[in-house]
C-alpha cells in the first residue's frame, strides 16, 4: 500500500520517546495543515542497537541509515529526523521536504543541588556523549571531568546523584519536548558551549519523486530556520567533518539596516581543550549556503584541520 492509493501517510521513525514525540508533532502538523492522517512506523536503527561510542560507530548516519532504507524501498512516506545526525551529503532520491520552526538550539546543564556549570567544583563528573561538548567543556579550564555517556534523555539524567555523576550537558531542545524544562539547572550561552550545527531543528524527508508528499510537507516549512541550519551545516561540510567531529556552529537571524541578516558563529575545538578556532560572519539569508564556506575557509586557514585531526 501507499500513502497515494489509501490516502494515510506513514511516517518512519526511530522509537525512543524524544523520536517518537517529534515525529508525533510533525504527524500532528501535518494532519493539521492538509487533513491528511499519519501513522507512525518505528524503526531500529543502527544507533539504537549498539551501546557502543557514536564515534566508534562511524559517527555519521548511525541514526538514520535504516529510516532513509526504508523510505527508499517505500515502506513508509516520510521520515522526521533529528537534523544534526543527518549526513551534510545529500541522500541520492531523497529530499529535505521541510524545515519546521527549530527549538532552542542551546545545551543544557542538569546538576545536583541547583548548580551551575561555574559552581561545580573541580574534579566534578560531567557526563556527555558528543566530542563537540567535551572539547568545549574542558576547553573552559574548570577543572571538571568529562565523561563518556550513552542513553535515551532520562537514563543520562537519572546518572546525577543519586546516581554517579554531578551532572549532565543535553541538548535544551530535547527537553522542551519532553516537558523536561524544570531538571534544567542553566541554559549554557554559546560564549561558553557553542551548540552543534542544526541542533534543535527537525528534518522531514520524503522521496524526491513523491510530488504529493512533498506539496503536503511544504506547508511545515520554515524559511528562517532553513536559512540558519543551512549555514551551519554548510560550515560543517566545508571543514568536511562529520557529526561526532569537536565542530559547533550557530546562526541566527536578527533585523539589519537593510533587511534580515544572518549572523553566523561556528568552531572547532581540541577535544582535550588545549586549543581552538572561533569565528563569525554576517549576511543575507539568501546566501547562508556563502556564508558556511566562507566561514569555514577562514577556520581552515586558522587551523581548524589540525584540531581535527589530531582529535581523530
Amino acid at each position: 500500500m501507499t500513502a497515494t492509493t489509501t490516502g494515510t501517510l506513514r511516517l518512519g521513525t526511530r522509537a525512543s520517546q524524544l523520536a517518537t514525540t517529534q515525529s508525533q508533532a510533525v504527524a500532528d502538523a501535518i494532519t493539521a495543515a492538509s487533513g491528511v492522517p499519519v501513522q507512525l512506523v518505528h524503526i531500529s536503527t543502527e544507533g539504537d542497537r549498539s551501546s557502543v561510542a557514536i564515534a566508534q560507530l562511524g559517527g555519521t548516519g548511525v541514526f538514520v541509515a535504516a529510516i532513509r532504507q526504508a523510505l527508499l524501498e517505500g515502506t513508509v512516506d516520510v521520515a522526521v529526523h533529528s537534523y544534526k545526525d543527518l549526513p551534510t551529503l545529500p541522500e541520492p532520491g531523497l529530499t529535505i521536504a521541510a524545515v519546521p520552526p527549530r527549538e532552542d538550539p542551546r545545551d543544557a546543564l542538569v546538576a545536583r543541588d541547583g548548580l551551575t556549570l561555574g559552581e561545580l567544583p573541580p574534579g566534578s563528573r560531567v557526563g556527555t556523549g558528543a566530542p563537540r561538548r567535551v572539547a568545549q567543556l574542558r576547553a573552559l579550564g574548570l577543572g571538571l571531568e568529562v565523561v563518556p555517556i550513552r542513553g535515551n534523555v532520562d537514563t543520562r539524567m537519572n546518572r546525577v546523584v543519586p546516581g554517579d555523576l554531578d551532572a549532565v550537558v543535553l541538548a535544551r531542545a530535547g527537553l522542551t519536548r519532553l516537558g523536561r524544562l524544570s531538571a534544567i539547572t542553566e541554559t549554557l550561552d554559546p560564549l561558553q558551549v557553542l551548540p552543534a550545527p542544526a541542533q534543535g531543528a527537525l528534518a522531514v524527508e520524503c522521496r524526491g519523486d513523491d510530488e504529493r508528499t512533498r506539496q503536503l510537507l511544504a506547508a511545515l516549512d520554515d524559511a528562517g530556520t532553513r536559512a540558519c541550519v543551512v549555514a551551519e551545516r554548510t560550515t560543517l561540510a566545508a571543514l568536511e567533518a562529520g557529526c561526532s567531529a569537536p565542530v559547533a556552529a550557530y546562526a541566527e537571524l536578527a533585523e539589519g539596516e537593510d533587511g534580515p541578516e544572518l549572523f553566523l558563529r561556528a568552531s572547532v575545538t581540541a577535544v582535550d581543550g588545549s586549543d581552538g578556532v572561533r569565528g563569525s560572519i554576517t549576511g543575507p539569508p539568501a546566501e547562508a549556503e556563502r556564508l558556511g564556506r566562507e566561514l569555514a575557509a577562514e577556520l581552515l586557514d586558522r587551523g581548524a584541520a589540525e584540531l581535527m585531526a589530531a582529535s581523530r
